[in-house]
């Protein structure tokens, strides 16, 4: 039977008399509005599943509030995928192709020549970007590489996306050492064994207390009240606006005359429009 009450939620957890902690997520709803508006073939859906994912686990490492932005930029059939995601868990992502994409492609097929490049931004203070070369098979090995060299620490990564009774969903699990925690030597590879044995019907199905009970059934594990993970696009009206008066005046009035007095621009987001004519614009103007 689903359980679906987990859904778009996160949970961490710990190992108790073991030096390490754990985070899992669970994306459905959330996963189905980021692709509502678009028809992404789903070799991408399933990359922006991934890292939808990866940028939750990496959210609910942060020690601080503020955002974090997981962006692949290559030259091949998709120049661009982007998440964004905050400490309380809206997230936001968008793709753009630029040729044709088949959904049998390799991630380097798929990607060309590029980065994975890892933005944090917090509330207060200064903004931290990392670059990851794309040279291994999945994004997942790739993520998990940039947790063990940028935090120096054991770190397993699990992800996994497709469908579930129908509909598109993705889910992960994040291990990770505690440095200051009390432990013994091999704990950490004890539970990646175990991590490592999660089936797509649990991960992605059961309730996250069942299925760490199935995982860790030996274990005492201390879990965590949920964090609700959702889609959020924050754009606005007035954003748009901004957007559009960074064009030359006399570019702005050639459009107006072009599209019957009358610019639409669409988020590429959430796929809202928003319409401006020479009222509205002047109105912009004047405000800014």
């Amino acid at each position: 039977m689903t359980y679906q009450a987990d859904n778009d939620k996160l949970y961490r957890y710990l190992f108790k008399n073991r030096a390490v902690r754990g985070e899992w997520v669970r994306l459905n709803q959330s996963f189905k509005d980021t692709l509502n508006t678009h028809h992404y073939p789903k070799v991408v859906q399933n990359l922006l599943g991934e890292m939808m994912v990866a940028t939750s686990l990496l959210t609910a490492t942060l020690k601080f509030n503020g955002s974090i932005t997981v962006q692949i930029q290559g030259d091949g059939p998709l120049s661009l995928a982007l998440v964004n995601g905050s400490d309380d868990q809206k997230m936001r992502a968008l793709a753009r192709l630029q040729g044709e994409v088949r959904d049998e492609m390799s991630l380097s097929e798929l990607i060309g020549k590029g980065v994975l490049v890892i933005t944090i931004t917090p509330n207060e203070g200064e903004r931290y970007q990392g670059v990851i070369s794309l040279d291994k098979p999945t994004i997942t090995e790739c993520l998990e590489d940039y947790f063990v060299r940028s935090e120096q620490l054991q770190t397993q990564l699990i992800i996994r996306t497709g469908e579930f009774n129908g509909e598109p969903v993705a889910a992960g699990m994040l291990l990770q050492v505690m440095p200051d925690g009390v432990g013994e030597e091999g704990d950490f590879e004890h539970l990646a064994t175990l991590t490592a044995t999660v089936k797509d019907e649990e991960i992605f199905g059961l309730s996250a207390e069942e299925m760490l009970y199935r995982l860790y059934h030996e274990e005492t594990v201390e879990i965590y009240p949920a964090q609700n993970v959702e889609f959020f696009c924050g754009c606005t009206q007035e954003r748009s606006g901004g957007a559009l008066l960074l064009l030359p005046e006399n570019e702005i009035d050639e459009i107006l005359a072009e599209h019957n007095g009358s610019i639409d621009m669409q988020c590429e987001c959430c796929g809202t429009h928003y319409f401006f004519n020479k009222d509205t614009i002047e109105k912009l103007r004047r405000s800014t």
